[in-house]
């Protein structure tokens, strides 16, 4: 079977500061071979390409839509100077996690679109993808990539059939995660099983997004069930669900998943173990 790529983790959080080495051991044991993880401030640029480094995985530099209140204008030509800096390091392969979030609430539109547009034009600038952040957000994102000549991965995608298309028209690949393990969660399956198999790329967002079995109701965290962690290797678990529902062996998925990854960030190619 070939090697999983969890397209998107977030393996600097402070979630993971006491077993840090264990999450990355047991991510290697269940078959993911690499994990990308995103900046989403200047300040964590960082800690994320050491991360990549001393994991033997891959990263991304960008500002996320949610930290756009927090940064300052300088921090673009702080992700400027970062991107030329480490330009032909091999471990970094997009711009991200960038984009628009109109659902969580008290965020500047105009702030976040402003940065949004920016970091598109830096992406561009060094000929690297973008990793999306699309949250109620979808049309606004699209509005701006037509003509970008920009291509990459729609994060944990929730939009309609007719959006998702239209991402990939433009070359992107929708990433699909824990949500999907939910019977409840009709839209993203519907999507997940209708798209192209070509368009899907595998991801946890670690530590967030948990599946079913990781999920502690509200009723069991008011009686002391701690809210279950992901972390990557419980992405051949969640992958096993998308291949039940679209009816095709785990094999055949971690096949296309992980080429399709390696289309939608190039550099992660050059990072897989030899076959």
């Amino acid at each position: 079977m070939a090697p999983w790529i969890d397209t998107h983790c977030h393996l600097d959080a402070p979630e993971f500061a006491l077993d840090r080495g264990q999450v990355h051991t047991r991510a290697k044991a269940a078959g993911v071979a690499i994990c990308v993880v995103p900046a989403v401030e200047a300040a964590n640029f960082d800690a994320v390409r050491e991360l990549a480094h001393s994991n033997g995985d891959a990263y991304a530099l960008g500002i996320h839509p949610l930290c756009t209140g927090s940064a300052a204008e300088a921090d673009l030509d702080l992700l400027d100077r970062a991107l030329t800096l480490h330009r032909h390091d091999q471990r970094l392969v997009g711009v991200g996690e960038i984009g628009l979030d109109y659902f969580v609430p008290g965020l500047d539109p105009a702030r976040q679109e402003f940065f949004y547009r920016e970091q598109l034009a830096l992406a561009r600038k060094h000929g690297l993808p973008v990793i999306l952040h699309v949250r109620r957000s979808a049309d606004q994102l699209l509005k701006q990539l037509r003509g970008a000549g920009l291509n990459g991965i729609a994060h944990a995608f929730n939009g309609s059939v007719q959006q998702a298309m239209q991402f990939v028209d433009l070359g992107f690949k929708l990433g699909f995660g824990g949500n999907l393990t939910y019977d409840r969660a009709q839209q993203i399956r519907r999507l997940a099983t209708s798209l192209p198999l070509e368009a899907i790329v595998m991801e946890t967002d670690s530590p967030d997004i948990p599946p079913h079995w990781l999920y502690a109701t509200a009723q069991q965290r008011e009686a002391g069930v701690p809210q279950g962690r992901n972390q990557p290797a419980e992405l051949p678990r969640i992958a096993q669900v998308l291949a039940q529902l679209r009816g095709i062996p785990l094999a055949e998925l971690a096949g296309a998943t992980t080429r399709n990854a390696c289309q939608a960030l190039p550099g992660l190619a050059g990072l897989l173990p030899a076959s």
